[in-house]
């Protein structure tokens, strides 16, 4: 079941990293990688802690949600509830742009 989970996840991201600049899209593909663990894992805390600390300049409530997604690559127990997350963050997306299209084009 675990390996299902990682391919969902293996195929969210990667509609994500299609659509980044391709520095970012370089980045995110070494972090990626089986090597860069012991990378991502300290990384994917980092970004944890700054997204906890979003009230400080600087430190954004994004980075929590990009902390998680590189922890699920290394944490199976993770891995459902973050791809659950990504569909639901996907659904949401493409509905706030249609709604914005419509209202755009109502206008």
């Amino acid at each position: 079941m675990s390996d299902q989970h990682h391919r969902r996840l293996e195929r969210r991201v990667d509609r994500i990293q299609e659509k980044l600049p391709d520095s970012m899209a370089r980045v995110l593909a070494w972090l990626r990688e089986p090597r860069a663990t012991w990378v991502r894992v300290p990384a994917g805390l980092l970004l944890i802690l700054g997204g906890l600390f979003s009230f400080l300049p600087v430190l954004g409530i994004w980075m929590l949600p990009l902390g998680l997604v590189l922890l699920a690559y290394d944490v199976p127990f993770l891995r459902p509830p973050i791809n659950r997350a990504l569909v639901r963050g996907e659904r949401r997306w493409k509905e706030w742009k249609r709604r914005r299209r419509a209202a755009s084009s109502s206008s």
